[in-house]
């Protein structure tokens, strides 16, 4: 007991508090511009820690993650402009239930959910991160091969309209992937003699272009007949957020322990954890056809998701000393840097400091509901601004984020060539987000395929011989074959109805 009373006092002091609420003002900006990711805030606050003990700078690095993560909802829901990677998987659903009328239920819902999940995954890290961190060690790269197949399996939930333009979409993703450095012979691939090109497509800003510049052209066409974007009326964010989680409070638990499970998983995270659990939702949805439309069940069970695998990727760097994400791999090293080997000595030899993240993590959950209210409050006036005016300036962040990623105009050449792509693909009824989820996933499969090719000699068995892989292995094609079946059984019916 006396640890957690030590940490309490560590955590309370004002000016750890003075910090951490400097680091949430921080965090939540970052994660409202287009490009600017949570992972970026983290990086930019190492500097920072470097003069700071090890509780404030621990808690500065929780609080900016946990509200980046969050303040990626409110341009994806404003102007269809996903903050951070974490939102991308629920952009769309949350610009159209914007267009419906229901920004306030939206952002309030984004809010409170994300909250929620942070917590649920908090208390699954203080309670199981040595167990759940033991099963993740068990993940080879047989396990991460099927896993990502069973990611990529999302594409056919995530997509509307037309299932084949969805595949088309996703393979059109898989391909853009194998740009860059071939991870097994480390040859060049499909680079044209570009040294740009070597080091492959960045994720970012295709996600900037995709989702962002699209929508720029989009109302740059339409500028002569809307000069301003039209916002409701700023409203009570929290209504109607009561009667939202009576009805999915199902999403909001399964989102959450799925954030928490993938979160675990070294190099999983948060954007893999909304793609996964937005296609769950769909899946399992009595309302299937409602997803795509501005139907809030996806974002609730993504929302949820997303932000509890924070506190998920977490346990296996703790526990074990080994990243969940690209986050805490940059905590790892900040531990190292503070004296606090992560492993499993770590609770025993510093164990008030292990309490005191703790604390900052439900801290940081909780102060995003009222620090969430007053950045949509003030998000909402910014779209009173004419478009005339504000497309430019949306622009002019959007280019910031594809430089910072490449430090390049590297990056803003590819930002603009996805972003004419993105226009005419959805003009054409081909939607974005299954390319994205292609992008997300891509290298992750591949690597994972070759690594494991090599290891089992071309033993295509060796995919199944391990029980987890081969659970994994069974659902996934399962799972397949289930969808094949019906796409077989739709298409005898049409002759016969016709």
């Amino acid at each position: 007991m006396d640890p957690i009373l030590t940490a309490f006092g560590l955590v309370f002091d004002p000016s750890v508090m003075l910090v951490i609420l400097g680091a949430a003002v921080f965090g939540m900006f970052v994660g409202a511009m287009p490009g600017l990711t949570a992972t970026m805030a983290t990086a930019l606050l190492v500097p920072v820690t470097f003069f700071m003990d090890p509780v404030p700078a621990l808690g500065a690095i929780v609080t900016a993650t946990a509200m980046a993560i969050f303040a990626g909802d409110i341009p994806a829901a404003m102007l269809r402009m996903p903050g951070t990677p974490a939102s991308a998987a629920y952009a769309d659903e949350s610009y159209l239930m914007a267009r419906k009328g229901q920004l306030d239920l939206n952002l309030g819902v984004n809010v409170v959910f994300s909250a929620l999940g942070g917590i649920v995954g908090v208390f699954f890290l203080v309670l199981c991160a040595p167990s759940l961190a033991e099963m993740a060690l068990n993940f080879s790269s047989f396990e991460y091969f099927w896993l990502a197949c069973l990611g990529l399996t999302c594409a056919v939930f995530i997509g509307t309209g037309d299932p084949l333009k969805g595949f088309v979409s996703l393979l059109l993703g898989l391909a853009i992937v194998c740009i860059g450095i071939d991870p097994a012979a480390g040859v060049p691939r499909f680079t044209f003699g570009n040294v740009d090109l070597m080091s492959g497509v960045n994720f970012i800003a295709v996600m900037i272009g995709a989702f962002a510049v699209s929508e720029l052209l989009r109302g740059a066409v339409d500028l002569h007949r809307q000069g301003h974007v039209i916002v409701p009326q700023v409203g009570n964010v929290f209504r109607g957020v009561g009667g939202v989680m009576r009805r999915y409070w199902l999403n909001f638990i399964r989102g959450s322990l799925m954030g928490t499970l993938i979160g675990a998983l070294p190099g999983a995270g948060a954007d893999i954890a909304a793609w996964v659990s937005y296609a769950m939702a769909k899946r399992f949805s009595r309302t299937p056809e409602k997803f795509g439309t501005g139907h809030v069940e996806g974002v609730v069970e993504a929302g949820a998701s997303n932000n509890s695998a924070v506190a998920g990727a977490w346990i296996p760097a703790l526990v074990f000393g080994i990243p969940g994400d690209s986050i805490t791999a940059i905590v790892i090293g900040v531990l190292y840097m503070k004296g606090m080997n992560p492993g499993p000595t770590v609770f025993t030899e510093n164990p008030q400091f292990i309490y005191a993240v703790f604390i900052i993590f439900i801290l940081a959950n909780i102060i995003m509901v009222p620090l969430g209210w007053a950045a949509i409050k003030s998000m909402k006036q910014v779209l009173r601004i004419p478009r005339t005016i504000l497309l430019p300036l949306i622009l002019l962040f959007c280019i910031v984020g594809a430089f910072a990623m490449t430090n390049s105009n590297y990056g803003i050449v590819l930002m603009l060539i996805f972003g004419v792509l993105g226009w005419f693909m959805e003009e054409n009824g081909v939607p974005v987000a299954p390319m994205i989820l292609g992008l997300v996933l891509g290298e992750m499969l591949e690597q994972n395929f070759m690594t494991s090719m090599i290891k089992s000699d071309g033993l295509w068995l060796a995919f199944f011989e391990r029980p987890i892989a081969g659970a994994l292995g069974a659902l996934t094609l399962l799972i397949w074959l289930l969808m094949l079946g019906r796409g077989a059984l739709t298409a005898l019916r049409r002759p016969a109805q016709a």
